[in-house]
């Protein structure tokens, strides 16, 4: 349905209806089918990383109670140790910002569509060998001034990838992944898929994944894909280098805990800050605990930088914080959550030395959908609440208020781009965003999701932009299989 296509409709509204209409038709069609089924067992949900979806479980036909479970186990030969696996998505949003970036620049109150679409196949040479490769598509309609870097890439190699396993005894292994291949670790604050986004991120290079005892660890060499719009023009970028070594295991002395230890290695040619651009190395050692019990879950990360900026040094850091209580027998089963996010800023512009810290590969909507701030120089104290209004239907609820953490520096977006910079001003008070959004899983394949959000601009925004409170809204529709 992208401005390529035949298809004519009068508006860009009607072709956002035009698009939820269409996935609730096929949705309730999909969904009767597949309560036909009379087995007890269901099948696992799909993932928002698909190689990490297995399909064996398909070797006994009993357990084939999706209906597309036909595609999900192909055998390639007579014993079936060699099978195929089909998947894909599609995913059409409709948004719109009302006063964007504050009033700054080009404004489009009528809103544009994104479309993403992917294909992938994944086949299985017995236990020890695997080739998984996917396309994926990725369009935009009607947005004024044309599309962001992350909204369009027409057609391109998103993931290929092959794995050698190397057995061990106990159930252990050790696995050789070569190719481009999508990379996600923790809570995605430093490394993620970026699903939010019309396009997600991937990286060419090798990884090698030891699971041992509990643990797992992976160590990895890549450099990030320079996406471009056209087809099959995606290129290794020249300007990056990205590596590092994740390990993740469960802990005894926590309450359902879990910890993650790593480091990270980033070098990139053309860096810019506030400060102004130069050549970046930059070295992240951090950790994450986290973890679930009886109601309660948490998840902390600490990490502390360090490096070269030129001819400065680098020193910075960051704190975050998520701790959540849910009320299973209480109504809408509510979960109360508290989040707190401290990242440095630069504190002398005029100084070669850097404390910006850089949150690297981020999730592309950090702080909720509108994505008009990211992690770096900030400040942010973020309460929730989740609320189940029926089985598959949710709404969440929160209220997320932004500081600057050094009024030396800037403020930056997700993708450690500055925004605005804080040569201006000495506030520190950046503004507040209420959000509310709606997902309803209409069944396995099949969700629609509404967002809307009010960020109200605080002193800084008024003292170096138009200072305009923005209105944000986006409706979208994906279809898994």
């Amino acid at each position: 349905m992208s401005g390529k296509h035949k298809m004519k409709l009068t508006s860009l509204h009607d072709k956002a209806r035009f698009v939820l209409i269409v996935v609730l038709v096929a949705s309730g069609r999909f969904h009767a089918q597949a309560d036909d089924s009379t087995s007890s067992l269901n099948p696992p949900p799909l993932k928002i990383i698909r190689y990490d979806e297995n399909y064996e479980y398909l070797r006994d036909p009993s357990r084939r109670t999706d209906y597309l479970d036909a595609i999900k186990f192909i055998p390639l030969d007579a014993n079936a140790e060699w099978y195929l696996t089909l998947g894909g998505e599609a995913r059409d949003r409709y948004e719109s910002y009302h006063n964007s970036l504050w009033g700054r620049g080009p404004q489009d109150d009528n809103g544009y569509l994104l479309q993403r679409y992917s294909l992938h196949a994944d086949v299985h040479y017995g236990d020890n060998f695997r080739i998984f490769t996917q396309l994926g598509s990725s369009l935009e309609d009607n947005r004024n001034g044309g599309p962001r870097p992350t909204d369009r890439d027409d057609l391109d190699l998103a993931q290929a990838f092959f794995d050698v396993r190397v057995p061990f005894s106990g159930g252990n292994s050790l696995t050789f992944r070569v190719g481009r291949q999508e990379l996600s670790y923790g809570s995605s604050r430093l490394v993620s898929v970026r699903e939010e986004p019309n396009l997600r991120r991937s990286f060419d290079g090798a990884k090698v994944i030891l699971k041992v005892s509990g643990w797992q660890i992976d160590a990895f060499a890549t450099k990030p894909v320079r996406t471009k719009p056209g087809i099959f023009d995606d290129d290794s970028d020249p300007n990056q280098d990205f590596w590092g070594v994740y390990a993740v295991t469960p802990v005894s002395w926590l309450p359902g805990g879990n910890a993650d230890l790593y480091y990270l290695g980033l070098d990139r040619k053309n860096a810019s800050f506030d400060q102004g651009t130069a050549y970046e190395k930059r070295h992240s050692i951090g950790t994450r605990i986290w973890g679930r019990k009886t109601g309660w879950d948490y998840n902390f990360e600490f990490v502390y930088q360090f490096g070269t900026f030129g001819t400065g040094q680098i020193q910075a850091w960051t704190a975050a914080s998520d701790v959540g209580r849910t009320f299973e027998s209480a109504p809408l089963k509510p979960r109360l959550g508290f989040k707190a996010d401290i990242t440095s800023g630069d504190n002398n512009r005029n100084n070669p030395d850097l404390q910006t810290f850089n949150p690297l590969f981020p999730r592309g909507s950090y702080f909720g959908e509108p994505a008009l701030i990211g992690p770096a120089n900030h400040i942010d104290v973020h309460p929730q609440i989740d609320l189940a209004l029926r089985k598959n239907l949710a709404l969440t609820l929160d209220w997320d208020w932004f500081w600057r953490q050094n009024i030396h520096d800037g403020i930056y977006g997700p993708a450690v781009n500055l925004i605005q910079t804080g040569r201006t001003s000495s506030a520190r008070y950046v503004g507040n965003q209420a959000e509310a959004m709606l997902a309803w899983r209409v069944d396995r394949h099949v969700t629609i999701t509404a967002d809307y959000a009010h960020f109200f601009a605080g002193q800084f925004l008024k003292q170096t932009t138009p200072g305009k409170d923005v209105d944000y809204f986006s409706t979208w529709a994906t279809y898994r299989f």
